[in-house]
């Protein structure tokens, strides 16, 4: 049915969703670059891969306006293959397959390795297979080509969660967790070192339970960062994301006491509401929560946090929402994101229908970023005039005129940035440098500054 390319092709991956996403992009490319592949955008390849996302609605139909996209593209004689892989494939590969004749390869989570042969269009390679919870995870073995230059990598520790919580189908694509050896991932850290990477960011599903299925527990976290700081010199280090039931006093106790592990904890609450907690399977309440924090807050001075919520839960009232507002307020996030409740197919909450209407959920999500834009800018404004460490990641997406970077208390991809408009005379900056900065303007999310020194 499909025609095998009979040269080497070129190949361009379009990456949607979260950094794992992006780490399977990379360990594809790798592969492809093994077999000696051309590698390029997608607009200027002749194979294009769409790595998608399946995890809420509206990632879901980017992911489906993305692989159309390219079929389009395909038709028109642009481009000779479509391949689409990632977690749709996982979990509605079959229905894809049917409906959209004209990609020509579905890979799962499980046959990243696959790619260099569905580029090739062997026959050997079945269009689709079904596709059983996932199992596989990738070692320092993996051959991997990161995707950009700004001076951080994501390091995944981890695959799959065991977590039960009823809005997500995360463990039924991505599998149950199952994590990476310390001594593999120490290893992997030091090639990311070797290629210039500054800062090292460690990602899983549930990233506080690393290791307990390898028999280290609670501390298995703790351990591995211990590890990577003695094994490496990144300068910079941190870890996303915690779950509330499982931070460990031993990560909080390194962070306090080890400068390059940043003092920044993501820890997405959801809601503090127990009567939604209860229905998402979560557990806690708005004192046990405020009570996290102060431990958080009294182990790590100066901690930087950030958390994720989510308003329009089955069952959420508006005392549910008041609960969660006084929260936020109460405790002043750094960071916060929002998301109005999506239903998702197979999950534990798709009995609990959808009651909350979509109006309520905005205006819910509108009132909590109204309350976190006045908290963030509150905070910047306090930072002016003030010097920080910065990593600089090169020119600024909206105008060359500008550098951008971030500080420690900022996240790549999901925090407000760094805009930098001036740099002291003499001073030589480029992206994956760690300098010297003073804020001197602040918005809502973003900071202004000036580099005043190159560091190290």
């Amino acid at each position: 049915m499909f025609t095998p390319l009979k040269k080497l092709p070129t190949v361009g991956i379009v990456s949607l969703g979260c950094p794992k996403n992006l780490v399977d992009t990379e360990v594809m490319l790798g592969y492809l670059k093994k077999e000696g592949m051309t590698l390029a955008g997608p607009d200027e390849s002749r194979v294009v891969i769409v790595n998608t996302c399946g995890f809420i609605d509206q990632a879901k139909e980017e992911s489906v306006e993305a692989i159309l996209e390219q079929v389009r593209r395909k038709v028109a004689g642009e481009i000779d293959r479509v391949i689409v892989a990632g977690c749709m494939v996982q979990k509605y590969g079959a229905e894809l397959a049917a409906e959209i004749p004209e990609v020509d390869h579905f890979l799962g989570l499980d046959e990243l390795e696959r790619a260099p042969s569905a580029a090739l269009g062997l026959p050997s390679l079945p269009r689709f297979t079904s596709k059983p919870m996932a199992t596989r995870l990738y070692d320092d073995l993996a051959p991997r080509v990161l995707t950009h230059r700004k001076g951080y990598a994501y390091l995944k520790v981890a695959e799959g969660c065991n977590n039960p919580c009823t809005f997500c189908t995360i463990p039924q694509m991505r599998g149950l967790q199952r994590s990476r050896t310390v001594e593999s991932l120490v290893h992997e850290a030091q090639g990311l070192e070797a290629q210039g990477v500054k800062e090292l960011v460690l990602i899983s599903q549930d990233t506080t339970r690393y290791g307990e299925d390898l028999g280290l527990g609670r501390t298995g976290l703790a351990r591995l960062v211990r590890a990577l700081l003695d094994g490496t010199t990144f300068p910079w280090l941190r870890f996303l994301y915690a779950y509330p039931k499982t931070l460990d006093d031993s990560v909080l106790e390194l962070m306090g006491s080890e400068k390059r592990f940043l003092s920044y904890v993501d820890i997405p609450f959801q809601h503090v509401s127990r009567n939604v907690l209860g229905a998402m399977r979560r557990g806690g309440d708005p004192a046990s929560s405020r009570s996290l924090i102060a431990r958080i807050r009294e182990k790590v001075p100066g901690v930087t946090l950030r958390t994720t919520m989510i308003v329009g839960f089955p069952g959420e009232t508006e005392a549910d929402f008041e609960e969660l507002l006084s929260f936020q307020r109460d405790v002043a996030f750094d960071h916060l994101g929002v998301f109005p409740y999506s239903p998702e197919p197979g999950s534990g909450a798709e009995p609990l229908g959808d009651p909350v209407p979509a109006d309520v959920k905005e205006r819910r999500r509108d009132a909590v970023m109204a309350a976190q834009q006045g908290i963030s800018l509150a905070r910047n404004r306090a930072m002016r005039r003030r010097r920080f460490d910065a990593l600089l990641e090169g020119p600024c997406s909206e105008s060359d005129l500008l550098l951008e970077g971030r500080l420690a208390s900022q996240a790549p991809e999901i925090d407000g940035r760094l805009l930098i408009n001036d740099v002291l005379e003499g001073i030589a900056v480029g992206a994956g440098q760690i300098v010297r900065v003073e804020v001197t303007g602040a918005q809502a999310y973003d900071l202004v500054g000036r580099v005043v020194r190159v560091l190290g």
